[in-house]
């Protein structure tokens, strides 16, 4: 599918809806986030809808990252920022909101600028189990 006529980022892609672009070509827009949470928190996405990363093809998945790298140096090099953090959330249990492949590149400034992302760890888990389960199906 193309595009989806209740998707936001179709919309935006379509000019239905204004964004602040920062780059687009025949396969890629990125733009600033409405709601962002930090400053120049960007979306990279792709023109052709897809639900998520995970249904993404290849090529059009790489273009989008290397999109989304040349953004984070920019940031770096133009706003300031300390660092970057480039999330990718699939599926709604992930956090993903929009159904549409897109990638968040988050400039950071300090560890206290007010977004954090917290990683907590399991107490009990048989990695060697996991690790079969997964890799048995990679091939």
């Amino acid at each position: 599918m193309d595009y989806d006529v209740n998707c936001i980022f179709c919309k935006i892609v379509n000019g239905d809806i204004p964004s602040a672009k920062l780059f687009e070509d025949d396969d890629v827009l990125a733009f600033l986030d409405v709601n962002p949470v930090t400053y120049g928190h960007a979306l990279v996405i792709s023109k052709k809808h897809y639900p998520n990363f995970l249904s993404c093809p290849k090529d059009i998945m790489n273009k989008v990252m290397n999109v989304a790298q040349r953004i984070g140096q920019v940031q770096i090099e133009q706003l300031g920022a300390k660092g970057i953090n480039i999330l990718i959330n699939c599926k709604e249990a992930a956090g993903q909101e929009v159904s549409h492949f897109h990638v968040h590149v988050i400039p950071r400034y300090a560890a206290t600028d007010g977004f954090k992302l917290e990683f907590k760890k399991l107490k009990e888990v048989n990695l060697p189990v996991v690790a079969e389960e997964i890799k048995s199906k990679l091939n």
